[in-house]
């Protein structure tokens, strides 16, 4: 029975692909060790409101080379205050908003020493709601230091792996034998944006959204996204 490997930097409440990478994989493996980037999700993500989307960014406090787990959030701006209002604003009407949100607030307002604790923290949430449980490893406790795609072989190789999930994005620098010649095996994520119910219907469907316009709008139901993303790849597609 093979062991399926997955590896992702922790984002802050990123989209529904991830959490599917998440419940199709062993172990799951933080890479919060990696070099911070002002063009990925680490501190933003994008919510619908009446007007389209909108980007709920966390100002944080971080230097050229600083590690994800290094950048900490300038929470003396306010910017929990300001993000919670916003989703207050836009989400009160959803269906399960009174049933999450209480529960959500609470992790945001808690103090974190890093962006990467935060994303965490808020993603066990969520995973917890959804039924998804891997195993969960940080790479910032497993101390390799190879680099790019030899650091995601070694990874795999020391978190007891045979097989590697990857984001399909990686195919263009990835090379499967570099994988088979160490033991493993290379596969891609089959996740296609679903449609469901959302908010704001003349605005018209938004994909890509963040998981909380999923779960404010249609509650923990993981069985919906398992079959809409099966339908999807069948060459069919059915509504919420």
């Amino acid at each position: 029975m093979k062991k399926v490997i997955a590896i992702h930097q922790p984002d802050y409440i990123p989209w529904l692909g991830f959490y599917y990478k998440m419940a199709h994989c062993d172990t799951f493996v933080y890479l919060d060790d990696a070099q911070y980037s002002n063009e990925a999700d680490h501190n933003v993500n994008v919510i619908k409101t009446s007007q389209g989307a909108y980007r709920l960014k966390i100002p944080v406090k971080q230097h050229l080379g600083d590690l994800i787990c290094n950048v900490r959030t300038k929470d003396e701006l306010k910017w929990k205050d300001k993000h919670l209002k916003k989703i207050t604003m836009n989400y009160c009407r959803a269906p399960f908003f009174d049933k999450f949100f209480s529960d959500y607030e609470k992790i945001i307002r808690k103090e974190y020493r890093s962006i990467a604790d935060l994303n965490m923290e808020v993603n066990r949430y969520i995973c917890e709601g959804f039924g998804i449980c891997p195993n969960i490893i940080k790479s910032s406790d497993m101390q390799i230091h190879s680099a790019k795609e030899q650091r995601v072989i070694d990874i795999c190789i020391r978190a007891g792996g045979d097989t590697y999930l990857s984001g399909t994005g990686a195919r263009v620098y990835q090379q499967e034998e570099h994988f088979i010649n160490q033991g493993l095996r290379l596969e891609y994520i089959d996740y296609k944006p679903i449609s469901y119910r959302q908010l704001w219907p003349k605005v018209g469907f938004m994909p890509n959204m963040s998981v909380i316009d999923f779960v404010f709008n249609c509650g923990f139901d993981w069985e919906y996204v398992e079959k809409q993303v099966k339908e999807l790849n069948n060459g069919n597609r059915e509504f919420y």
